[in-house]
Protein backbone atom coordinates (compact mmCIF):
# COMPACT_ATOMS: atom_id res chain seq x y z
CA UNK A 1 0.00 0.00 0.00
CA UNK A 2 2.85 2.36 0.83
CA UNK A 3 4.51 1.74 -2.52
CA UNK A 4 1.19 2.31 -4.30
CA UNK A 5 0.92 5.71 -2.61
CA UNK A 6 4.50 6.57 -3.59
CA UNK A 7 3.86 5.59 -7.20
CA UNK A 8 0.64 7.61 -7.18
CA UNK A 9 2.40 10.75 -5.95
CA UNK A 10 5.28 10.33 -8.39
CA UNK A 11 2.99 9.59 -11.32
CA UNK A 12 0.65 12.49 -10.54
CA UNK A 13 3.53 14.95 -10.04
CA UNK A 14 5.29 13.93 -13.26
CA UNK A 15 2.07 13.82 -15.27
CA UNK A 16 1.05 17.24 -13.98
CA UNK A 17 4.34 18.81 -14.95
CA UNK A 18 4.50 17.02 -18.31
CA UNK A 19 0.94 17.86 -19.35
CA UNK A 20 1.13 21.52 -18.26
CA UNK A 21 4.61 21.99 -19.76
CA UNK A 22 3.90 20.12 -23.00
CA UNK A 23 0.23 20.36 -23.95
CA UNK A 24 -0.74 23.67 -22.36
CA UNK A 25 1.46 25.48 -24.88
CA UNK A 26 -1.08 24.43 -27.52
CA UNK A 27 -3.57 26.78 -25.88
CA UNK A 28 -1.38 29.28 -24.06
CA UNK A 29 1.44 29.47 -26.62
CA UNK A 30 -0.21 32.09 -28.82
CA UNK A 31 -1.34 33.92 -25.68
CA UNK A 32 2.22 34.11 -24.36
CA UNK A 33 3.66 35.03 -27.77
CA UNK A 34 1.18 37.85 -28.41
CA UNK A 35 1.03 39.30 -24.89
CA UNK A 36 4.51 39.05 -23.38
CA UNK A 37 5.52 42.40 -24.91
CA UNK A 38 2.66 44.18 -23.15
CA UNK A 39 2.31 42.41 -19.79
CA UNK A 40 4.54 40.96 -17.09
CA UNK A 41 4.77 37.18 -17.05
CA UNK A 42 3.15 36.93 -13.62
CA UNK A 43 0.13 38.94 -14.77
CA UNK A 44 -0.42 36.49 -17.63
CA UNK A 45 0.19 33.52 -15.32
CA UNK A 46 -2.31 34.87 -12.80
CA UNK A 47 -4.98 35.22 -15.48
CA UNK A 48 -4.43 31.68 -16.77
CA UNK A 49 -4.46 30.32 -13.21
CA UNK A 50 -7.77 32.03 -12.44
CA UNK A 51 -9.43 30.43 -15.47
CA UNK A 52 -7.92 27.06 -14.57
CA UNK A 53 -9.18 27.20 -10.97
CA UNK A 54 -12.69 28.07 -12.14
CA UNK A 55 -12.62 25.31 -14.77
CA UNK A 56 -11.46 22.68 -12.26
CA UNK A 57 -14.04 23.81 -9.72
CA UNK A 58 -16.80 23.68 -12.31
CA UNK A 59 -15.82 20.18 -13.45
CA UNK A 60 -15.61 19.02 -9.83
CA UNK A 61 -19.05 20.46 -9.06
CA UNK A 62 -20.78 19.36 -12.29
CA UNK A 63 -19.38 15.83 -12.48
CA UNK A 64 -19.72 14.77 -8.84
CA UNK A 65 -16.12 15.36 -7.84
CA UNK A 66 -14.58 14.31 -11.16
CA UNK A 67 -12.24 17.02 -12.46
CA UNK A 68 -11.72 15.12 -15.73
CA UNK A 69 -15.19 16.20 -16.99
CA UNK A 70 -16.18 12.54 -17.36
CA UNK A 71 -13.32 11.71 -19.74
CA UNK A 72 -12.27 8.68 -17.68
CA UNK A 73 -15.56 6.78 -17.61
CA UNK A 74 -14.05 4.15 -19.94
CA UNK A 75 -10.84 3.90 -17.93
CA UNK A 76 -11.67 2.66 -14.41
CA UNK A 77 -9.45 3.61 -11.48
CA UNK A 78 -6.49 1.28 -10.93
CA UNK A 79 -3.97 0.97 -8.15
CA UNK A 80 -0.93 2.83 -9.39
CA UNK A 81 2.09 0.64 -10.12
CA UNK A 82 5.64 1.56 -11.07
CA UNK A 83 4.99 1.23 -14.80
CA UNK A 84 2.21 3.83 -14.58
CA UNK A 85 4.81 6.37 -13.49
CA UNK A 86 7.13 5.48 -16.40
CA UNK A 87 4.83 7.04 -19.02
CA UNK A 88 4.92 10.64 -17.70
CA UNK A 89 8.65 10.26 -17.04
CA UNK A 90 9.16 9.50 -20.75
CA UNK A 91 6.86 12.38 -21.64
CA UNK A 92 8.88 14.69 -19.38
CA UNK A 93 12.06 13.70 -21.19
CA UNK A 94 10.52 14.35 -24.62
CA UNK A 95 9.13 17.68 -23.42
CA UNK A 96 12.56 18.84 -22.31
CA UNK A 97 13.91 18.38 -25.85
CA UNK A 98 10.94 20.17 -27.42
CA UNK A 99 9.01 17.29 -29.03
CA UNK A 100 5.22 17.96 -29.20
CA UNK A 101 4.04 14.40 -28.53
CA UNK A 102 0.56 13.44 -27.39
CA UNK A 103 0.24 13.24 -23.62
CA UNK A 104 -3.08 11.47 -24.05
CA UNK A 105 -1.43 8.52 -25.78
CA UNK A 106 1.73 8.49 -23.68
CA UNK A 107 0.00 8.71 -20.28
CA UNK A 108 -3.37 7.02 -20.79
CA UNK A 109 -1.85 4.15 -22.77
CA UNK A 110 -0.50 2.80 -19.47
CA UNK A 111 -4.07 2.60 -18.10
CA UNK A 112 -6.34 1.98 -21.08
CA UNK A 113 -7.29 -1.30 -22.69
CA UNK A 114 -6.24 -1.86 -26.28
CA UNK A 115 -9.85 -1.41 -27.38
CA UNK A 116 -10.07 2.02 -25.75
CA UNK A 117 -6.62 2.98 -27.04
CA UNK A 118 -7.69 2.07 -30.59
CA UNK A 119 -10.82 4.24 -30.29
CA UNK A 120 -8.74 7.11 -28.87
CA UNK A 121 -6.41 6.84 -31.85
CA UNK A 122 -9.25 6.87 -34.36
CA UNK A 123 -10.87 9.89 -32.72
CA UNK A 124 -7.52 11.71 -32.71
CA UNK A 125 -6.84 10.95 -36.37
CA UNK A 126 -10.29 12.28 -37.27
CA UNK A 127 -9.53 15.33 -35.10
CA UNK A 128 -6.26 15.95 -36.97
CA UNK A 129 -7.98 15.73 -40.34
CA UNK A 130 -10.99 17.82 -39.36
CA UNK A 131 -8.83 20.52 -37.77
CA UNK A 132 -6.60 20.68 -40.87
CA UNK A 133 -9.60 20.91 -43.20
CA UNK A 134 -11.44 23.54 -41.14
CA UNK A 135 -8.24 25.56 -40.74
CA UNK A 136 -7.46 25.42 -44.45
CA UNK A 137 -10.93 26.60 -45.45
CA UNK A 138 -11.03 29.25 -42.72
CA UNK A 139 -7.65 30.74 -43.60
CA UNK A 140 -8.36 30.69 -47.31
CA UNK A 141 -11.31 32.93 -46.44
CA UNK A 142 -9.26 35.01 -43.99
CA UNK A 143 -6.51 35.53 -46.58
CA UNK A 144 -9.03 37.26 -48.84
CA UNK A 145 -9.14 40.12 -46.34
CA UNK A 146 -5.89 40.11 -44.36
CA UNK A 147 -2.25 39.10 -44.80
CA UNK A 148 -1.12 37.25 -41.69
CA UNK A 149 2.53 37.52 -42.65
CA UNK A 150 2.32 41.13 -41.45
CA UNK A 151 0.69 42.76 -38.45
CA UNK A 152 -1.22 45.27 -40.57
CA UNK A 153 -4.14 46.31 -38.36
CA UNK A 154 -6.07 49.56 -38.64
CA UNK A 155 -5.41 51.73 -35.59
CA UNK A 156 -9.08 51.70 -34.56
CA UNK A 157 -9.04 47.87 -34.38
CA UNK A 158 -5.85 47.48 -32.34
CA UNK A 159 -7.66 47.61 -29.01
CA UNK A 160 -10.29 45.14 -30.18
CA UNK A 161 -7.78 42.49 -31.21
CA UNK A 162 -5.71 42.89 -28.06
CA UNK A 163 -8.80 42.37 -25.90
CA UNK A 164 -10.01 39.55 -28.12
CA UNK A 165 -6.84 37.58 -27.32
CA UNK A 166 -7.79 37.60 -23.64
CA UNK A 167 -11.33 36.37 -24.27
CA UNK A 168 -10.46 33.76 -26.90
CA UNK A 169 -7.51 32.44 -24.88
CA UNK A 170 -9.69 32.06 -21.80
CA UNK A 171 -12.33 30.10 -23.72
CA UNK A 172 -9.75 27.88 -25.42
CA UNK A 173 -7.92 27.26 -22.14
CA UNK A 174 -11.20 26.16 -20.47
CA UNK A 175 -12.19 23.82 -23.33
CA UNK A 176 -8.69 22.35 -23.47
CA UNK A 177 -8.70 21.69 -19.72
CA UNK A 178 -11.96 19.77 -20.06
CA UNK A 179 -10.06 17.37 -22.36
CA UNK A 180 -6.54 17.10 -20.99
CA UNK A 181 -6.97 17.24 -17.22
CA UNK A 182 -7.95 13.58 -17.63
CA UNK A 183 -4.29 12.82 -18.41
CA UNK A 184 -3.40 13.89 -14.87
CA UNK A 185 -6.59 12.93 -13.02
CA UNK A 186 -6.13 9.31 -14.14
CA UNK A 187 -3.72 8.94 -11.20
CA UNK A 188 -6.35 10.12 -8.71
CA UNK A 189 -9.64 8.71 -7.40
CA UNK A 190 -12.49 9.50 -9.76
CA UNK A 191 -14.22 11.55 -7.05
CA UNK A 192 -12.04 14.03 -5.18
CA UNK A 193 -12.81 15.51 -1.79
CA UNK A 194 -12.40 19.26 -1.27
CA UNK A 195 -8.97 18.96 0.36
CA UNK A 196 -7.53 16.98 -2.55
CA UNK A 197 -9.12 19.38 -5.03
CA UNK A 198 -7.38 22.33 -3.36
CA UNK A 199 -4.04 20.47 -3.42
CA UNK A 200 -4.46 19.81 -7.15
CA UNK A 201 -5.32 23.47 -7.79
CA UNK A 202 -2.28 24.67 -5.83
CA UNK A 203 0.06 22.31 -7.69
CA UNK A 204 -1.30 23.25 -11.11
CA UNK A 205 -1.06 26.95 -10.28
CA UNK A 206 2.60 26.64 -9.28
CA UNK A 207 3.31 24.80 -12.54
CA UNK A 208 1.58 27.48 -14.59
CA UNK A 209 3.59 30.26 -12.98
CA UNK A 210 6.79 28.37 -13.74
CA UNK A 211 5.81 27.81 -17.39
CA UNK A 212 5.01 31.50 -17.85
CA UNK A 213 8.27 32.43 -16.11
CA UNK A 214 10.27 30.44 -18.70
CA UNK A 215 7.96 31.78 -21.48
CA UNK A 216 6.70 28.36 -22.51
CA UNK A 217 9.99 26.49 -22.58
CA UNK A 218 11.45 24.55 -25.54
CA UNK A 219 8.05 23.38 -26.84
CA UNK A 220 7.02 27.01 -27.46
CA UNK A 221 9.20 26.90 -30.59
CA UNK A 222 6.45 24.86 -32.31
CA UNK A 223 4.19 27.91 -32.00
CA UNK A 224 6.73 30.67 -32.66
CA UNK A 225 8.02 29.19 -35.92
CA UNK A 226 4.54 29.39 -37.48
CA UNK A 227 3.52 32.49 -39.46
CA UNK A 228 2.27 35.47 -37.47
CA UNK A 229 1.57 33.71 -34.17
CA UNK A 230 3.01 36.68 -32.27
CA UNK A 231 0.28 38.97 -33.63
CA UNK A 232 -2.85 39.54 -31.54
CA UNK A 233 -5.16 39.19 -34.54
CA UNK A 234 -3.63 35.91 -35.70
CA UNK A 235 -3.56 34.53 -32.16
CA UNK A 236 -7.26 35.30 -31.75
CA UNK A 237 -8.24 33.55 -34.98
CA UNK A 238 -6.17 30.47 -34.06
CA UNK A 239 -7.72 30.37 -30.59
CA UNK A 240 -11.32 30.62 -31.83
CA UNK A 241 -11.00 27.90 -34.48
CA UNK A 242 -9.03 25.55 -32.21
CA UNK A 243 -11.51 26.01 -29.35
CA UNK A 244 -14.48 25.40 -31.68
CA UNK A 245 -13.00 22.10 -32.93
CA UNK A 246 -12.17 20.94 -29.40
CA UNK A 247 -15.63 21.90 -28.16
CA UNK A 248 -17.20 19.85 -30.95
CA UNK A 249 -15.26 16.73 -29.92
CA UNK A 250 -15.98 17.41 -26.25
CA UNK A 251 -19.71 17.30 -26.95
CA UNK A 252 -19.39 14.35 -29.36
CA UNK A 253 -18.61 11.73 -26.70
CA UNK A 254 -16.64 11.16 -23.47
CA UNK A 255 -13.76 9.31 -25.15
CA UNK A 256 -10.34 10.91 -24.52
CA UNK A 257 -8.47 12.19 -27.56
CA UNK A 258 -5.16 13.81 -28.41
CA UNK A 259 -5.51 17.59 -28.42
CA UNK A 260 -1.91 17.68 -29.70
CA UNK A 261 -3.01 16.01 -32.93
CA UNK A 262 -5.86 18.50 -33.31
CA UNK A 263 -3.51 21.44 -32.68
CA UNK A 264 -0.86 20.28 -35.13
CA UNK A 265 -3.57 19.56 -37.70
CA UNK A 266 -4.89 23.09 -37.30
CA UNK A 267 -1.44 24.62 -37.77
CA UNK A 268 -0.88 22.37 -40.78
CA UNK A 269 -4.08 23.51 -42.50
CA UNK A 270 -3.33 27.13 -41.65
CA UNK A 271 0.20 27.08 -43.08
CA UNK A 272 -0.99 25.40 -46.27
CA UNK A 273 -3.75 27.99 -46.71
CA UNK A 274 -1.35 30.91 -46.19
CA UNK A 275 1.08 29.35 -48.68
CA UNK A 276 -1.74 28.83 -51.19
CA UNK A 277 -2.87 32.45 -51.02
CA UNK A 278 0.60 34.07 -50.93
CA UNK A 279 2.76 33.45 -53.97
CA UNK A 280 5.89 34.66 -52.21
CA UNK A 281 5.34 32.08 -49.45
CA UNK A 282 6.91 28.93 -50.89
CA UNK A 283 5.36 25.49 -50.37
CA UNK A 284 8.90 24.14 -50.22
CA UNK A 285 9.21 25.87 -46.85
CA UNK A 286 5.83 24.71 -45.57
CA UNK A 287 6.02 20.96 -46.20
CA UNK A 288 9.25 20.36 -44.21
CA UNK A 289 7.75 22.42 -41.37
CA UNK A 290 4.47 20.52 -41.10
CA UNK A 291 6.14 17.22 -41.94
CA UNK A 292 8.53 17.61 -39.02
CA UNK A 293 5.66 18.12 -36.58
CA UNK A 294 3.80 15.11 -37.99
CA UNK A 295 6.84 12.86 -37.63
CA UNK A 296 7.22 13.96 -34.03
CA UNK A 297 3.59 12.99 -33.35
CA UNK A 298 4.09 9.59 -34.98
CA UNK A 299 7.19 9.10 -32.84
CA UNK A 300 5.17 9.83 -29.71
CA UNK A 301 2.45 7.42 -30.85
CA UNK A 302 5.05 4.70 -31.43
CA UNK A 303 6.37 5.15 -27.89
CA UNK A 304 2.79 4.99 -26.55
CA UNK A 305 2.02 1.76 -28.39
CA UNK A 306 5.29 0.33 -27.11
CA UNK A 307 4.28 1.16 -23.56
CA UNK A 308 0.86 -0.48 -23.77
CA UNK A 309 2.27 -3.60 -25.48
CA UNK A 310 5.02 -3.89 -22.88
CA UNK A 311 2.50 -3.62 -20.04
CA UNK A 312 0.04 -6.16 -21.45
CA UNK A 313 2.47 -8.66 -22.98
CA UNK A 314 5.57 -8.44 -20.79
CA UNK A 315 4.84 -6.84 -17.41
CA UNK A 316 1.38 -8.30 -16.82
CA UNK A 317 0.93 -10.84 -19.61
CA UNK A 318 -2.02 -12.50 -17.88
CA UNK A 319 -3.94 -9.24 -17.63
CA UNK A 320 -4.86 -8.74 -21.29
CA UNK A 321 -8.24 -7.01 -21.50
Amino acid sequence: MEMTLIYTVIGFALAGYSVIANDSIQTLGTFIASKKKWFKWYTLAGSASAVMIIALAWGWYSYDGDISYGRLTRIPYQEIQWYHAVAPAILLLLTRIGIPVSTTFLVLSAFASTVVLEKMLMKSVVGYGLAAMVAYIAWIAVSKFINEKFDEVDEKWVGFWRNAVWVSSGWLWWVWLSHDVANIAVYLPRQLDLTLLLIVMAYFTSLLFYIFYIQGGPIQKVVLEKTGTRYARSATIINVIYAAVLFYFKELNDLPMSTTWVFVGLLCGRELAIATMNKEYKLGYVFPLIGKDFLKMVFGLTVSVGIVLAIHYIIIPNNWF
